[in-house]
């Protein structure tokens, strides 16, 4: 059985959640809608891309490598202070398939 100490409480858990808030800057309903439908959109450009890729044959991998880049380059356009988040979230999704679509190393 777990200790009671790794076991956050819900009174633990909303204040970690308001806290959090507290140090950022706070962004109105508008603005909240605002970033999910970016990220949306992101996420629909990476899913496209990554079809793509993976269903046509005729792609060459200097194509399909400067999709990847202009993928990259929307991305930051959209969130440009999350570059880091991109690295970890996509790129390694993309690079992937681009080793197993090109066979590369």
């Amino acid at each position: 059985m777990g200790s009671p100490e790794l076991s956050p409480k819900p009174q633990q858990e909303s204040h970690a959640v308001s806290a959090c808030g507290a140090h950022g800057p706070v962004q109105s309903p508008e603005e909240l809608a605002e970033e999910s439908r970016k990220i949306r959109r992101l996420q629909m450009v990476v899913n496209m891309v990554t079809q793509v890729i993976a269903q046509d044959t005729s792609l060459t991998v200097e194509e399909a490598s400067e999709m990847v880049a202009d993928t990259r380059k929307a991305a930051l356009v959209m969130f440009p202070d999350k570059e880091l988040a991109f690295n970890l979230i996509y790129w390694p999704r993309l690079q992937r398939l681009m080793r197993e679509r090109f066979r590369m190393q």
